[in-house]
């Protein structure tokens, strides 16, 4: 029994250790429109990251840029840049800062900012007949940044 609890205690110390090396969306700091730092400390998945850029119900990227590498994708938008050689255009850090909140490297951008939660104007009580719900995330999760800024590094 005591081998099974000390593997539980290891097991919530590693995933707290984990959790306390994401940076929440409030804390992510900007240089000049850059972030520098990653989100989570682990490295991205560019699989993954392709994935979170075709779909719908995720990135939802697609529906305003064009890919060359993603001929498999239809209905690709015509409205923001090609993101064919994206990464020589951009550095690292430029790109996630760009995925956290684009309005700060782009001011008139209507880029989705995939990873913040203030600063938004919703509808309240007034116009929709109920309180605004101040309980919503991230549009992706900071995995879901670093997975997509791998991705879009292979982009060459």
């Amino acid at each position: 029994m005591k081998p099974a609890v000390l593997g539980m205690a290891v097991l919530f110390a590693a995933t707290t250790a984990l959790s306390a090396a994401e940076i929440a969306p409030g804390d992510v700091v900007f240089d000049e429109g850059a972030v520098a730092t990653s989100l989570t400390g682990v490295p991205g998945d560019p699989a993954n990251g392709r994935m979170v850029v075709a779909s719908k119900k995720h990135g939802n990227c697609m529906a305003c840029h064009t890919n060359d590498e993603m001929p498999d994708v239809g209905f690709q938008g015509d409205i923001a840049p090609n993101l064919a050689g994206v990464a020589g255009r951009y550095s690292e850090a430029q790109l996630r800062g760009i995925l956290v909140n684009a309005d700060i490297t782009f001011e008139d951008s209507f880029m989705p900012s995939f990873y913040r939660v203030d600063g938004y104007i919703r509808p309240g009580k007034r116009y929709t007949g109920k309180a605004a719900d101040d309980t919503f995330g991230p549009l992706l999760s900071a995995q879901e940044v670093e997975d997509v800024l791998a991705y879009l590094l292979t982009l060459k």
